[in-house]
């Protein structure tokens, strides 16, 4: 009988859960664009291993947080605004058609679901609670495009998701643009709600491409 192998599974979750940390350090504004990654401050911080973190480190170029460069180490990427540009244009129809799909295909017990995040994103505003924000606004997204049915559609926005969701993250910065947030949200419901599919793909598209302009204004100012 052949041996088996050791399973790796302690390592692979160790990875992964430090490459949420990380995640959530870049995304936060923790460690900034062009900065380069510390491995040794890293290692000491988290009490692992470098191969850990090393792993961690790949998950994260993958997803186009940082650029793994040779003899130099893992940097924070930089974004222009030409490159964010085009990602939020496709993305922005991407999800308007999400939209589309969803009213049409939404179960009664995902509107449901959909209606409690809603509520639940309107409260984190209340309570300035910006990182609840930002979980619950990626999960109504996630939902949404999850009840549109469609495979393909799914795998391309995740795709290029990854590449923007810093910029996203950072993007409400005023108490207006946050409260906006929250009002196109619930405008995005009512559609869904209402089996409105030309309105919610409409709604969908244009919160995308505002929060875009959000962006612009910040790097602009």
């Amino acid at each position: 009988m052949t041996a088996l192998k050791p399973d790796p599974i302690g390592r692979t979750a160790l990875a992964v859960e430090i490459s949420n940390r990380l995640r959530q350090m870049i995304l936060e504004g923790q460690l900034q664009p062009g900065e380069k990654i510390n491995e040794k401050v890293l290692t000491e911080q988290f009490g692992v291993s470098r191969t850990p973190l090393r792993e961690a480190l790949k998950v994260l170029a993958a997803e186009g947080l940082l650029d793994l460069i040779p003899h130099r180490g893992a940097v924070i990427t930089r974004q222009s605004e030409a490159e964010l540009a085009e990602v939020f244009c496709v993305l922005a129809a991407l999800e308007g058609l999400a939209g589309e799909l969803a009213a049409e295909h939404a179960s009664e017990d995902i509107l449901h679901e959909i209606a409690d995040m809603t509520r639940a994103l309107r409260r984190t505003f209340d309570e300035a609670d910006r990182p609840t924000y930002f979980r619950i606004n990626q999960a109504i997204h996630k939902t949404i495009l999850a009840a549109a049915g469609n495979d393909m559609l799914l795998r391309s926005h995740e795709l290029l998701a990854y590449r923007v969701q810093r910029a996203r993250y950072q993007a409400n910065l005023t108490a207006e643009r946050w409260r906006a947030a929250v009002e196109e949200h619930e405008a995005i419901l009512e559609a869904l709600s209402r089996r409105d599919a030309e309105r919610c793909g409409k709604l969908m598209k244009d919160h995308l491409l505002r929060k875009f302009a959000s962006i612009k204004a910040k790097t602009q100012g």
